[in-house]
């Protein structure tokens, strides 16, 4: 690893940006972080029933790829197996999320193909109108909305503008049709 790093001239700096970059993208990594981060501004000290109760919270207002690792986790009403002991007791120990995301593997490969979507971060309708409809669609299912009357590229471009400042922290998008 060492050496093949050395011999590609790869710095370790950008070798490590690129690793965390990977794994930014999985869900199960960005999740679990995201629950960790909330875990350690609420308490100061956490145990394994906490972060379950904790998880079972997040779980509950989470949409798409987190919903289904949530799924998958066993942390939904409508799940078949419950692993969630796998998450909680080593969240309690501060074991870092990488490794538990690998240990999950080991336990459902599922959970470790589930990766986010790219994220749209210029919704001005310039830059809307050159996504495909299938793109514009994801945009609004993953916010949880949906449009029936949308026939055309230009009125899903139209819902997502009315909704953006809804969903997103921008306040000013441009309608620029």
């Amino acid at each position: 690893f060492i050496v093949t790093c050395y011999l590609f001239g790869l710095r370790w700096s950008l070798w490590l940006s690129v690793l965390f970059f990977i794994f930014s993208i999985l869900v199960c990594n960005g999740f679990l972080e995201k629950l960790y981060q909330t875990l350690k501004t609420k308490y100061k000290d956490f145990t394994p029933a906490t972060v379950e109760n904790e998880l079972n919270i997040a779980c509950r207002v989470a949409r798409g790829k987190e919903s289904r690792l949530c799924y998958y986790l066993g942390a939904t009403s409508d799940a078949a197996t419950k692993i969630t002991s796998e998450v909680t007791r080593p969240l309690s120990y501060h074991v870092p999320v990488h490794k538990i995301c690998e240990k999950l593997q080991k336990k459902d490969s599922q959970i470790c193909e589930l990766r986010y979507e790219k994220q749209v971060l210029d919704l001005s309708s310039s830059s809307l109108i050159k996504l495909k409809v299938v793109e514009l669609k994801n945009i609004l299912q993953s916010w949880g909305e949906m449009c029936r009357a949308c026939f055309e590229k230009t009125d899903y471009v139209n819902v997502i503008q009315e909704l953006a400042p809804k969903y997103t922290s921008h306040k000013r998008y441009s309608s620029d049709l």
